[in-house]
């Protein structure tokens, strides 16, 4: 797989569970939080997915040969600017995992856009929860 398919990939896997909205080939127009995707067909699943007319529907599918646009609704979580953050507190020991959706800080305390992975104690956890919230309240503000 070329940089280029893994970059997109990554940007398509950064909407999950995110609302988007879809345009079909043939006009037709979705929104609802994009909880699914085939890479290989771009086939999606939206939930909660509202059409034009309002009407909506708990779960679409949509085949990969009829999806003509996916636009963001919401802003994507910005990981590696998240990421730079807890490098200057952690220098060496942060890792990006962006095409994954987490960073690990010291191999050992995994950071995704929900939060620090509970389970994980002790300071250097502490600090990276604190990290955490200062970005989620900058980011917020």
């Amino acid at each position: 797989m070329s940089v280029a398919e893994r970059k997109l990939f990554g940007e398509i896997g950064a909407l999950l569970d995110k609302t988007v909205r879809v345009v079909t080939t043939n006009g037709k127009a979705f929104n609802g939080t994009l909880v699914g995707i085939n890479p290989e067909t771009l086939s999606l699943c939206l939930t909660e997915a509202k059409n034009e007319e309002g009407v909506v529907m708990h779960r679409v599918f949509l085949n990969g040969n009829v999806v003509a646009e996916v636009f963001a609704i919401e802003k994507p979580f910005d990981l590696k600017a998240l990421a730079d953050r807890l490098e200057k507190v952690f220098p060496r020991f942060v890792r990006l995992y962006e095409d994954q959706g987490f960073i690990m800080v010291m191999e050992k305390i995994k950071v995704t856009e929900k939060g620090v992975e509970t389970g994980i104690g002790g300071p250097a956890a502490e600090r990276v929860q604190k990290v955490y919230e200062q970005f989620l309240s900058e980011i917020k503000a």
